[in-house]
């Protein structure tokens, strides 16, 4: 099962540009890897302060893919 289209609502909801969105999906076994690519202004907005908006988002992620006994995991890409 994929959180893809999760994953983009949520980060979608967060981010003041959403056209700017790409994520890429990486499975692996029962383990699936989110790298989410946003606009450059936009990574500070999904960081959140002291990291919680995307601390918040990788743990729901994780529970909804710890019901199907898989991994998931979140990652921001940055281009620096």
């Amino acid at each position: 099962m994929s959180y893809r289209p999760f994953v983009e609502y949520v980060v979608g909801a967060v981010i003041e540009r959403p056209d700017m969105l790409e994520i890429e999906e990486e499975v692996s076994g029962n383990v699936r890897t989110f790298n989410v690519h946003v606009a450059q202004e936009d990574v500070g907005k999904l960081i959140g302060k002291g990291g919680r908006v995307v601390s918040a988002i990788r743990s729901v992620v994780s529970c909804i893919a710890a019901k199907s006994k898989e991994k998931a995991f979140v990652k921001i890409v940055t281009d620096n």
